[in-house]
């Protein structure tokens, strides 16, 4: 089934620099752009991320000096921080073992992909590379769901990742991949010169 209108929504999506701090959205509305999400690929379907949600003018103005002060923080409706999972490989037998239980998969094929998991996983350079890459799968899908859903987003990368961990993780198999703040547009965001498919594709 093609969409044409998902095309025209990744054309003319941009970052949005100034938000309509007047904005609100609704926790239910949040829940639901997570829940889309959540249905982003993953490596062996690891799901290799987690959320932080920063919903409200107190939630915010904690987050707001270890993101640099950006105005994007306070005026956004939310924003919700993706963390990598640096030890995915725990969450084999959560997803797979209800598989097992259905009858969709033997005990002998779990344990073989345990097993293929783990080695893949063996170091840590691997298991943060991995968490931020399939994280990084997930944000993206949230930036995607929002904009179907007509809300504007950013990005944002400029951050204290120390601070970050230090004020709101207490888990140390997160680690923060980026912000997104989502609301709506005060000023309109601008396009921005892309390079084009031929200048950045190699066919082989």
């Amino acid at each position: 089934m093609k969409n044409e209108q998902f095309f025209e929504m990744i054309k003319e999506r941009n970052s949005t620099r100034v938000f309509d701090a007047s904005t609100e959205i609704s926790s239910s509305e949040i829940t639901e752009l997570l829940d889309a999400a959540m249905t982003a690929p993953s490596a062996w379907n690891l799901q290799h991320w987690k959320f932080v949600v920063f919903h409200g003018e107190n939630a915010q103005g904690k987050l707001l000096p270890v993101a640099y002060n950006q105005g994007q923080i306070k005026d956004a409706s939310c924003v919700i921080a993706v963390l990598a999972d640096t030890q995915s490989a725990k969450n084999v037998d959560l997803v797979f073992g209800p598989a097992v239980e259905a009858g969709f998969m033997t005990q002998e094929a779990k344990d073989k992909l345990k097993a293929n998991v783990e080695n893949a996983y063996a170091t840590e350079q691997r298991n943060r590379e991995q968490g931020i890459l399939n994280s990084s799968l997930a944000g993206m899908q949230l930036i995607m769901a929002a904009s179907a859903k007509g809300w504007n987003t950013c990005a944002i990368g400029g951050f204290n990742e120390q601070a970050f961990k230090e004020t709101f993780l207490t888990d140390e198999r997160y680690i923060p991949t980026m912000l997104i703040a989502i609301g709506k547009e005060k000023v309109p965001g601008h396009h921005t010169t892309r390079f084009s498919a031929k200048e950045m594709s190699i066919w082989i």
